[in-house]
């Protein structure tokens, strides 16, 4: 790997930001230094912005590539690949892919068994070099489903997994409490008709009572087998937040309501938002809004969810709103880091990994300007 100097940048540090430069020799940082550097070959940065390179705990964009429209199986590689580079793009230098497991192979929904397969060929391109950024999987465990027990089962922990949720979404609670919120998510996303639809919601009833806590059980046993770290999805009741602490979890994602958050913040859970709410102003779901828990202290994590590019600007919008930019670039750096027990990226720190990102401003939005992972360029 090429040795490299960053001069010239304001460097976004976990508590403040210089101006000064940055030495990167063997794919970590070697040195931090205040002011400019004259030494030749030096990387002039005029003066934009030097941030650790972007953490992604929760998205299921590769399964926007594997299947770009509904019952299109795209070939799996160029998805994966072309997922692989519209996050480098955007400055994610690390993704847990979130993929599903627990299928519905009796439903109307296309629910089918896709993890297993989809991230061997995943690992097998990042071991032949094919992939830009580092990659982990996120196995979103959903107990109304038939499946979840044999599917977890084919996984190990040679497999990457670092985080698992459990996924809950039997209709009329969490996440889809309004249940014509989630007849239009599901019709539109799978084209259902009424019938089918209340088909969908009687089937999903039936599997929570037939194997909900089961698969609970089976769900916090297997995260401890893969070494993962257990997340909450969905919480909204303090009874909710009470049960995710009893099981271990030590992520929410994607609280619904204040209370919920507030009760996790009580607990020493994390709580992650979607960009994508921040931005919007709002959940598609009609659920808190990300704005708020931001405003009342209660906001950890930022996940980019169904939008990569979400995630950057999201940091920007935080940082607007507290006026604290090292706090709100944690969000989406050193705070998801911590979380899945990553010790060695996250920060701009001597030794740590050199994934780090360049950004300009233009008009108050984001621009990325130079992506770095592990200190080879990559966007």
């Amino acid at each position: 790997m090429q040795d490299m100097i960053f001069t010239n940048a304001r460097i976004v540090l976990e508590d403040e930001v210089i101006e000064g430069t940055i030495h990167v020799a063997d794919g970590r940082i070697a040195a931090i230094s205040q002011g400019g550097s004259a030494v030749p070959g030096a990387v002039d940065f005029g003066g934009d912005m030097l941030i650790p390179g972007l953490i992604e705990l929760h998205t299921d964009n590769i399964e926007r590539h594997i299947e770009p429209r509904p019952k299109v199986d795209w070939p799996h590689a160029a998805a994966i690949m072309a997922h692989d580079g519209e996050l480098a793009s955007v400055g994610i230098t690390t993704v847990f892919d979130a993929m599903r497991v627990g299928s519905l192979p009796s439903a109307d929904t296309g629910y089918r068994k896709y993890a297993r397969p989809l991230s061997s060929e995943l690992m097998e391109l990042r071991a032949n070099g094919a992939l830009r950024i580092n990659h982990y999987l996120h196995l979103r465990a959903e107990v109304c489903s038939e499946t979840l027990e044999e599917e977890l089962a084919e996984f190990g922990p040679e497999d990457r997994v670092r985080l698992v949720s459990l996924m809950d979404h039997t209709p009329g609670q969490r996440q889809f409490r309004d249940i014509s919120k989630l007849k239009d998510y599901v019709q539109r996303k799978r084209g259902l008709n009424d019938e089918q639809f209340a088909r969908h919601v009687d089937n999903l009833r039936t599997l929570r009572e037939t194997y909900g806590d089961r698969h609970e059980v089976v769900a916090v046993r297997e995260a401890k087998r893969f070494g993962a770290v257990l997340a909450s999805h969905d919480d909204t009741t303090s009874a909710h937040v009470a049960q995710s602490a009893r099981h271990g979890c030590t992520v929410a994602e994607f609280p619904t309501t204040e209370e919920a958050a507030a009760a996790c913040k009580a607990s020493g859970i994390a709580v992650m938002m979607g960009a994508p709410n921040l931005i919007r102003g709002g959940s598609h779901s009609g659920n808190v809004a990300a704005h708020d828990l931001a405003e009342a202290g209660l906001l950890d994590i930022m996940s980019s969810d169904y939008v990569p590019s979400s995630l950057m600007t999201s940091a920007f919008l935080l940082a607007d709103l507290w006026q604290d930019v090292p706090r709100a670039v944690a969000t989406v750096t050193s705070a998801p880091a911590d979380a899945v027990g990553l010790t060695d990226r996250g920060r701009i720190a001597q030794g740590l990994h050199a994934d780090l990102v360049r950004i300009g401003r233009i008009g108050g939005s984001p621009v990325v300007r130079g992506v770095w992972c592990h200190g080879r360029q990559v966007g």
